[in-house]
């Protein structure tokens, strides 16, 4: 077939295929209409009936639905239910609301509740782990406690030391047995040793010394004055029969004198014990004038001119031209600046007319240098004997020159004459530092020279080196001269100055001779401000009384109050020089120094090891073994707290439970400061040591430093009722001041300022790294400057503390940097003291800081120079911050 035909044929299929395709559609259409219409039909007549039923069942399931659902939920549609049964349920929610908060109120109450019980459980856990630690501390404070008290019980029975009873009367029947009648040369030879009666001074005797009635005339002046000074001195004696000394004050002719001591009922025969005290400045050597030496016999001579001299026998004396007071500083220049206008000054002619002395003078003025000398070497004025005897101008004339002068020349003589002792006097008054020139080898005599180093206070020089007298008062240093012109105002004030230092001076000088300790000082009566009848209240110290700290600061013991006069006999021995030259108060007995010497620390093991109480033993050890003893140089030993207060109850009270539980504490007292006494419901803490309130005459800040009978111990902290010093800090200004026991150890630093405006001192609080005081509101110092400060610092310093109510800490101060030429030692970083509760104190007063500047620059006009020094140096609690093994304890737990 062709194609065509295939064509054709295809052609008439596809039409056939289309005519049944289109048969097909039709058919397929017509059955798929039908199916719809019965589709419609079905849901037409099965929605009714479905519906009904879904609507029937939903009813019924959401009714039974809504009484079986919680109270809590609301239904899904709120149309369909009613008004009432929703009023319904929502009041019953609210019932459960209130319900639910309720159980959960009370739920929250029993949750605190139970974590208040877990946080009380917690607290007395802590509370009994801490009350474990304390008794376990305490355990170990009783366990050191005991074996204290055994070590001392094993002292007392080791100690093999008898009782010591004083000597037996030293009594002879006859004196001539033991001191026969020596010959005329004998008594030319005179010693202490060998012409005085020892068996009439005891040791025990006190040195008893009686006093001869005065002749009838004596100057009325005189007679007064030296009545008055002779009833101040301790050793003076009314009844003749237990004297030791015997003293005939002579202000008449020598010629008469034989013929006056004959008569003396005591006088012996030989005058043996017997002082022939010369006081009138013209008085002539008896021994010269009579040329008998055994009219004389063994008495001994005080005078102010001396012929024949017989050392260590013999006494010069200065003439008595002072006051018979002792405010002998009044009128005396200060001793800085150490150069003054005049290098150099001399007033008088040449004492021996010679020449070679003129020519030395005159070509030391007339040399080309820039010093300044005033040399008069002619007399124009002055009286006839003035003239003769080299000495030029008044008294007042020659003052005012000397208060110029850096250094004097005073030229000796074949004769030492009245006149030339009065230059030294006056050059030791106006600080014009002598310099002795000698002649002919004469030894200059000075005044108690076998007690007073005089070369600290002068300088002695050849006649020979006159012409080398610039190059060597030009070699002294600034240094050097206020050194000298310090210690020439001290032999002066102490020794020259008065009436009453010398009549003082003489009795000293024989007594130490003699070997006889001086009488001791006296202590100031502690009365209670309670009578005899009264009990105060007393009630038991609170346990918490040292802050949050716990630590064992070492033993509780025994009250142990500090030895008394146990170097009666060798004090003047060993410290005689020091007594006359440094601290120049040789008149009294001490019951104990801050001068004593140290033993070797080999003492403490061996021989003399009683009351001391080394580290382990003296194997050393950290904090554990720092605590439980003393340690030191020196012998254990406690410490005494006093307290100054002015009717402040309540703050006293709580200063005083603070010291519940102090280690090394002696004993507690208060100075009350009131003439009223305290309340008397008062209720006194218990401390486990005494304490003691003193009732004072009147409201003085100088009270604060009496030497008060109740106070034992070598060591005193003096505080303020208002300071607050921890346990630690305390015990570790005590260990301190162990070691610096010669000065003022505490805790708040001041300083002196210079203010260059008007040349004058101020008063400084300011925090500085560097200080001159410490201020005894919170400090140790030794017991021995509160008789110095009581006693011997001049009045006129005590008087102006009282006028101003103020300074006594400044004037303590003053007065312990004099004495030893050193400064303060601080303690620890604190710098102030606040009591926040306490009413307004004194020092908060607008004036206080005006009248503390005051302060200052009278003490240095009475003491004529500057006594405080300035230190950088500080004892801090650094040094116990160094890191330590971790078995070992710190010595100082929190500082």
């Amino acid at each position: 077939m062709d194609s065509d035909s295939y064509r054709s044929l295809d052609l008439g299929l596809l039409q056939s295929r289309g005519h049944r395709d289109s048969r097909f559609c039709r058919w397929i259409s017509t059955v798929r209409l039908s199916r719809i219409i019965l589709c419609i039909l079905i849901i037409l007549v099965t929605t009714p009936i479905i519906t009904h039923y879904y609507l029937t069942s939903v009813g019924n399931v959401q009714s039974d639905t809504f009484n079986s659902r919680s109270k809590l939920d609301f239904p899904d549609d709120l149309v369909s239910v009613k008004g009432h049964e929703l009023k319904v349920r929502i009041e019953e929610m609210m019932h459960i609301k209130i319900s639910v908060k309720n159980e959960l109120w009370e739920l929250e109450s029993k949750r605190q509740k139970l974590q208040a019980d877990i946080s009380s459980f917690g607290s007395k856990v802590e509370e009994l782990k801490t009350e474990v630690e304390r008794k376990e501390n305490d355990l170990e404070k009783i366990k050191l406690s005991i074996s204290q008290a055994e070590v001392a019980y094993r002292e007392i029975l080791e100690r093999n030391q008898p009782e010591l009873g004083l000597p037996a009367k030293l009594t002879l029947s006859s004196f001539n047995d033991i001191l026969p009648m020596p010959s005329s040369d004998e008594q030319s030879l005179c010693s202490i040793y060998s012409c005085v009666d020892f068996l009439k001074c005891s040791l025990v005797s006190g040195f008893p010394v009686f006093i001869y009635s005065f002749d009838t005339e004596f100057d009325e002046q005189i007679l007064s004055s030296l009545s008055q000074t002779f009833n101040y001195n301790p050793h003076i004696s009314t009844n003749p029969l237990e004297a030791c000394i015997f003293i005939y004050v002579n202000s008449g002719e020598v010629k008469q004198l034989h013929e006056k001591l004959v008569k003396l009922p005591h006088w012996g025969g030989d005058g043996r014990n017997h002082i022939i005290f010369n006081v009138a400045t013209s008085a002539e050597d008896p021994f010269v004038v009579d040329n008998q030496n055994s009219l004389y016999g063994r008495a001994m001579i005080a005078q102010s001119v001396f012929h024949r001299y017989r050392p260590g026998f013999d006494l010069l004396v200065p003439p008595l031209l002072g006051p018979p007071g002792s405010d002998v500083w009044y009128d005396l220049p200060s001793i800085t600046p150490a150069r003054r206008r005049y290098l150099m000054s001399f007033s008088g002619h040449s004492l021996v007319n010679s020449s070679f002395i003129q020519r030395s003078l005159e070509q030391l003025q007339a040399s080309k240098t820039s010093d300044e000398f005033y040399f008069e070497l002619q007399c124009s004025d002055g009286s006839r004997h003035q003239r003769e005897m080299g000495v030029c101008g008044s008294s007042h004339t020659r003052a005012a020159v000397l208060k110029q002068s850096t250094f004097v020349l005073i030229f000796l003589t074949d004769v030492v004459t009245i006149d030339v002792q009065l230059r030294l006097y006056e050059a030791l008054k106006m600080g014009a530092v002598p310099i002795i020139v000698g002649q002919h080898n004469r030894k200059f005599l000075f005044p108690y020279e076998d007690f007073i180093d005089w070369n600290r206070a002068l300088i002695p020089l050849a006649a020979s080196r006159l012409p080398e007298l610039h190059f060597i008062s030009r070699s002294v240093t600034d240094r050097d001269i206020l050194a000298f012109r310090r210690q020439g105002r001290i032999l002066w004030e102490n020794y020259f100055g008065s009436i009453q230092s010398i009549v003082d001076s003489l009795i000293a000088v024989y007594r130490q001779r003699i070997g006889v300790p001086p009488s001791p000082i006296s202590d100031e009566p502690s009365p209670s401000v309670f009578n005899a009848t009264f009990q105060p209240v007393r009630t038991k110290a609170l346990q918490e009384t040292n802050g949050d700290l716990d630590e064992n600061l070492g033993p509780i013991e025994p009250l142990f109050p500090s030895p008394k006069f146990q170097r009666n006999l060798t004090f003047s021995l060993y410290n005689g020089y020091e007594m006359w030259n440094t601290w120049a108060h040789p008149f009294h007995l001490f019951p104990h120094t801050p001068f004593d010497p140290l033993m070797p620390s080999e003492a403490k093991f061996t021989g003399s090891s009683l009351g001391f109480r080394p580290i382990a033993g003296g194997c050393g050890g950290s904090g554990k073994e720092f605590s439980e003893n003393l340690g030191g140089n020196l012998p254990r030993e406690q410490f005494t707290i006093v307290i100054l207060t002015y009717e402040r109850e309540q703050v006293l009270i709580e200063s005083i439970a603070r010291l519940n539980g102090l280690p090394y504490l002696h004993k507690v007292v208060v100075v009350w400061n009131s003439l009223r006494p305290p309340s008397a419901d008062l209720k006194w803490p218990e401390i486990g040591v005494p304490v003691h309130i003193i009732r004072t005459l009147k409201n003085s800040l100088n009270n604060r430093f009496l030497p008060y009978d109740a106070i034992e111990t070598e060591a005193i902290l003096s505080v303020d009722d208002d300071a607050h010093l921890r346990h630690d800090e305390i015990i570790f200004g005590f260990r301190v001041w162990r070691e610096q026991r010669d000065r003022v150890v505490g805790f708040p630093g001041r300083f002196h300022a210079w203010n260059a405006q008007h040349n004058n001192w101020l008063y400084n609080s300011n925090y500085s790294c560097e200080l001159s005081m410490v201020l005894t509101g919170a400090a140790f110092y030794h017991k021995y400057y509160s008789y110095l400060y009581s006693h011997i610092m001049p009045q006129a310093i005590r008087d102006k503390v009282d006028e101003f109510m103020n300074c006594e800490d400044i004037a303590m101060n003053f007065l312990v940097s004099h004495v030893t030429r050193q400064p303060p030692v601080k303690v620890t970083s604190r710098w102030t003291f606040r009591c926040p509760g306490c009413p307004v104190s004194l020092s908060e007063d607008e004036t206080h800081f005006k009248e503390r500047h005051k302060c200052i620059n009278y003490f240095v006009k009475v003491y004529g120079y500057m006594p405080l020094l300035n230190t950088q140096f500080r004892v801090d609690s650094v040094l116990f911050k160094t890191r330590i093994p971790h078995d070992k304890q710190k010595c100082f737990k929190f500082i």
